[in-house]
């Protein structure tokens, strides 16, 4: 593998400890919230305990303040132990940093410790069964009365959505002007006329929580808008970057996690008298794998950079989630591949990540609407 210089002492000390946690307190029970299709809750409060949750928020609301590094290493292992059903990326990279930068002094206050310690689960409204990827299709709105906003309309796939106290829901507040009459709105379960519809059953990711929303003339107090009324795009548009490197970075480490597992495989088992590793065939199927890894975490590892210096533009981001996603399902693919009958067996790891990849491809933007993206960026040169 090709060294990474990206990492301090702390991280590396970090990654040890989040490894160790996850050995004792969710890989045993994995199995079962997969039955469950959802995390307990305690597991949350456990990690918050551990500082794993929101370790880049500031001092002031209960977080270490730290870079984002951090982040980065909590859901490599993630991803790596086949954890993908555990929603703290989400809530960490996505929730928690719009709260930040664009809630009231009175909501970061009220939200932001709470999702610290793990007692407050974030969640991010956008999808619609009539827009997915396409935000600006979008039919939930919320109209100004007083003091509040009236909010009608519904939501699904919304990660985290049995379990969350807080939504950030996209919405339209000047339907008329297109993407520039949205706007973001803190939605906290306490509210009337919230509510959810069932735990959606997926082709992978069972552990996670994924349901619909509904909301039905929802009082949201007009200081839960984040910024500035039909700035809502915008400000997605800002932090899409950082969710689609997430997005790269998770599916790099499950494609390295599963191509470890399928070399410790095939170097055990046999078939027609030797070593499934002793074939010409995997041997060249194991090269090609090992160097496109490395090709991989040389673009991911530099877009990485690239965002730590606040460098990583939109078209940039969604190259990278795109190509390396496209990359972790076909590469998990040969890897499945390459155990024969038992890859597709539940109770070994390859299978699961198999299942678990393929929606890496479609959330954060379909990987087609990721090549719009660039494409647009070229043509408008």
């Amino acid at each position: 593998m090709i060294p990474r210089n990206l990492f301090t002492s702390d991280h590396e000390a970090l990654r040890d400890t989040v490894k160790r946690f996850l050995d004792n307190e969710a890989v045993p029970y994995h199995e079962q919230w997969e039955e469950d299709g959802q995390v307990p809750r305690e597991l949350w409060t456990k990690a918050g305990e551990q500082g794993f949750l929101c370790p880049m928020v500031s001092e002031e609301y209960g977080g270490l303040g730290t870079d984002f590094l951090y982040s980065v290493v909590i859901s490599e292992e993630l991803s790596r132990a086949g954890l993908t059903g555990i929603g703290w990326a989400l809530h960490t990279e996505i929730v928690a940093p719009y709260i930040e930068k664009y809630a009231t002094e009175a909501a970061r206050q009220k939200y932001l410790p709470g999702m610290v310690s793990g007692e407050q689960i974030g969640a991010i409204a956008m999808s619609e069964p009539d827009a997915g990827s396409d935000l600006q299709g979008i039919k939930t709105h919320a109209v100004r009365d007083g003091d509040y906003y009236i909010l009608n309309g519904s939501k699904t796939w919304i990660t985290n959505g049995q379990n969350s106290d807080v939504i950030i829901v996209v919405a339209k507040t000047d339907p008329k002007a297109g993407a520039k009459g949205t706007s973001l709105f803190l939605v906290d379960r306490s509210m009337a006329g919230f509510d959810r519809g069932k735990n959606l059953k997926k082709v992978g990711m069972k552990a996670q929580d994924t349901s619909e929303l509904f909301f039905q003339d929802v009082k949201v107090p007009a200081e839960n808008l984040l910024g500035e009324e039909n700035k809502g795009f915008v400000y997605l548009m800002q932090e899409l970057p950082q969710e689609r490197l997430g997005i790269a970075i998770n599916g790099l480490a499950m494609a390295e996690s599963a191509f470890e597992h399928t070399l410790a495989y095939v170097k055990e088992r046999k078939a027609f008298g030797q070593r499934i590793a002793d074939f010409q065939n995997t041997q060249f199927k194991l090269a090609e794998m090992r160097t496109q890894l490395d090709v991989a975490r040389a673009y991911v590892d530099r877009c990485l950079e690239l965002h730590m210096q606040d460098q990583l533009d939109i078209p940039t981001a969604a190259g990278c989630k795109q190509w390396t996603t496209d990359l972790q399902v076909d590469l998990i693919d040969e890897c499945l591949q390459l155990h024969g009958g038992v890859g597709y067996m539940w109770e070994y790891p390859i299978a699961r990540m198999y299942a678990d990849a393929r929606v890496q491809r479609i959330y954060g933007g379909t990987n087609e609407i990721m090549k719009n993206i660039v494409a647009r960026a070229l043509l408008a040169e």
